[in-house]
């Protein structure tokens, strides 16, 4: 073509993931790695077409003729590297991100410019490593044309770009589940949401407590999984087949029905279904006063257990005339205020608290309400709206009270250690509690999650991983669980899964996940994609703590002093003493240089038994703060195991 002339064509962006901190770290092993990659990858341009318009450090652009061979040719590119990763794994990680964008080009001088160059570069950074980002234009010309699975990201602003890109991904096929694969053993169960049907709008309410209900009866059947409730309700009024569903929670059987509430009379429809054949192993209709809600629940985990083979029904479980409460209004006040303190936020939870406590007043022997009583502060104590010694105190006086009305209540021995975390109180008798949970109901996903958090404490990274994964695989869907696993990946090293996992929550806990992506790329130099980070969480929550803390500590690490001390006094204003994160603020100053600054904040929160104890252990951001005399002094104080780093 003539020089200047424009015209539409097809660019691909490529970028070695991590190169500019590896060649800082290591010169000579980060020009092994580039020679490596061209090696692997020119050959594979040349063979779709491709004509290489330049290098730019460790970046090509390429330039293509038609969108399905720069498509085809992205993916040949990812399938060799991934090939050379797996055959050879101690010769230095050659991950790629690649974008593509179809769009007007004008060629001078032997370059191009324009703005689907802008584009194409801009989707390589939104691809993970080993992936491949495409725009819509790019879509629409392939996605007809390869058998190629293709995943919406959804709009995205584009640097200097001025309108929203719709983005989409290339699943690669070393990642996409198998859709051939078979479902789960029927011993994985999920209880959707039951579906209300009740004239009064108001009463939707009971629904949802009744799937609670029955998740928590059919827990106590031994032998089973049961999915938790957090992932389960995110179906609720989904119109999806019950095998659809069963696949993305990797269940095997499935529970639905609805409900209808008019007064105190109720009527529930019941199925236990087969995921496999979507065939009823067991339907029913029952017609009861709302006094008789214990006994329904109780039959179906009794037709539940004949139902899957192999598993056996606790007496718990088992007894239909169990009634926790004898008073309906209680129960209804109970219902109301669990399904209210789930919502995490101020005003709900407090609305929540009051519900459970009206509910202990009409009935002062409902262990369970206790528990929730429970709940409702430590939420209110990790979300600041309260004071941390006031969520401690108040939440162990309920916790107790609900361990004396009924010793085998497994929430409540999870509950009571997550107290004592709070409180950094002894190790020995907060793993005794959750042993005591876990052994009463193996399926308490919280009780997991808690056990994950000790070993964080006592600095097995290890155990940390494995009790992650257990909770994660009864609540796939819980964003506390979600933040959790990848942590945890992130901190045992093991960056493929983390960004594996990162890459699969992304749109289920988006600003969780972009908190800890953070981290990652903060802590290997990548301050290009860690800025890409706090932008995303600026979006979704600019006021919230993480996204202040990681904007200061961005600024900290760019030699923004001005705007990470504007952080920290953000942070201190909101944030006081005795509160749930008030240390916060110190990680910043440990990026500004000022080590005596962030010890301090470390020792006072020792003394207000707020340190972030697994954070502190294995985050890579605080790898220098490690190397310091005074880091094991923080853990003696604390009472806390801890070997220095060698």
């Amino acid at each position: 073509m003539s020089e200047g002339e424009r015209r539409l064509a097809v660019i691909m962006f490529t970028d070695i993931v991590g190169f500019t901190a590896l060649a800082q770290k290591n010169e000579s092993q980060a020009l092994a790695v580039l020679e490596q990659h061209r090696r692997i990858m020119r050959p594979v341009f040349t063979s779709f077409g491709g004509r290489e318009i330049k290098t730019v450090g460790d970046a090509f652009l390429v330039e293509f003729g038609s969108a399905r061979d720069a498509v085809l040719c992205a993916v040949e590119v990812q399938k060799r590297l991934h090939e050379w990763r797996s055959e050879y794994p101690d010769s230095g990680s050659v991950a790629v991100r690649v974008g593509i964008h179809l769009g007007d080009v004008v060629h001078s001088a032997g370059d191009i410019y324009g703005d689907a160059v802008n584009i194409a570069s801009r989707l390589e950074g939104l691809a993970e490593p080993g992936g491949v980002c495409i725009s819509e234009q790019v879509y629409e010309s392939v996605r007809n044309k390869t058998d190629l699975e293709l995943a919406e990201v959804g709009e995205k602003e584009l640097k200097n770009v001025e309108r929203p890109v719709k983005v989409y991904r290339i699943v690669m096929e070393w990642n996409s589940p198998k859709r051939s694969a078979p479902y789960a053993p029927r011993e994985r169960v999920a209880v959707l949401p039951f579906v209300s049907m009740s004239p009064d709008p108001n009463d939707e309410y009971f629904a949802d407590g009744l799937t609670e209900e029955l998740i928590g009866k059919v827990s106590q059947i031994k032998g089973l999984e049961v999915i938790a409730r957090t992932s389960v309700m995110a179906f609720k009024k989904k119109e999806k087949k019950v095998s659809d569903i069963a696949r993305e929670l990797n269940v095997g059987t499935v529970i639905e029905g609805s409900v209808r509430k008019a007064g105190n009379r109720i009527r529930v429809t019941v199925q236990v279904i087969d995921a496999g054949t979507e065939g009823h192993l067991f339907s029913s209709n029952y017609d009861s006063t709302l006094d008789d809600i214990f006994a329904v629940q109780s039959d179906v985990a009794a037709k539940v257990a004949e139902s899957v083979p192999g598993t056996i029904l606790s007496p718990k479980a088992g007894r239909a005339a169990e009634k926790e409460t004898g008073d309906a209004l209680a129960y209804s006040y109970f219902l109301k205020g669990t399904q209210l303190s789930d919502r995490l936020e101020e005003e709900p939870l407090r609305q929540g608290l009051r519900l459970l406590e009206q509910a202990v007043q009409l009935d002062p022997s409902f262990a369970r309400a206790y528990a929730g009583i429970t709940k409702c502060y430590i939420e209110l104590g990790n979300g600041g709206y309260i004071e941390w010694q006031e969520a401690i105190s108040k939440g162990r006086a309920a916790v107790t009270k609900a361990l004396e009305l009924d010793p085998d209540l497994a929430l409540a021995h999870s509950r009571l250690a997550e107290i004592m975390f709070m409180a950094d109180d002894n190790l020995d008798l907060r793993r005794a509690e959750v042993r005591r949970a876990i052994e009463l109901n193996s399926n308490l996903a919280e009780a997991y999650s808690m056990l994950a958090n000790d070993s964080g404490t006592d600095g097995d990274i290890d155990g940390m991983v494995r009790a992650y994964e257990k909770a994660y695989q009864l609540d796939p869907l819980s964003p506390n669980l979600i933040r959790g696993l990848g942590r945890s990946y992130m901190y045992a090293g093991r960056t493929e899964e983390a960004l594996a996992h990162w890459r699969k929550t992304a749109q289920l806990e988006p600003y969780g996940t972009y908190r800890f992506m953070f981290d990652h790329y903060a802590s290997n130099g990548d301050l290009e994609h860690a800025k890409e980070m706090v932008t995303d969480m600026e979006k979704i929550a600019p006021t919230l703590e993480y996204t202040i803390l990681n904007r200061g500590l961005l600024a900290a690490l760019t030699g923004d002093a001005a705007t990470a001390h504007a952080m920290i006094a953000k942070l201190d204003s909101t944030h006081a003493p005795g509160w749930a994160r008030s240390s916060s603020a110190g990680f910043i100053y440990l990026e500004l240089g000022d080590l005596d600054k962030f010890f301090e904040y470390m020792f006072r929160a020792v003394q207000d038994h707020t340190l972030q104890v697994t954070n502190l252990r294995f985050n890579p951001l605080l790898a220098n703060a490690r190397k310091d005399p005074r880091f094991a002094e923080i853990f003696a104080r604390a009472g806390l195991p801890y070997k220095p780093e060698a």
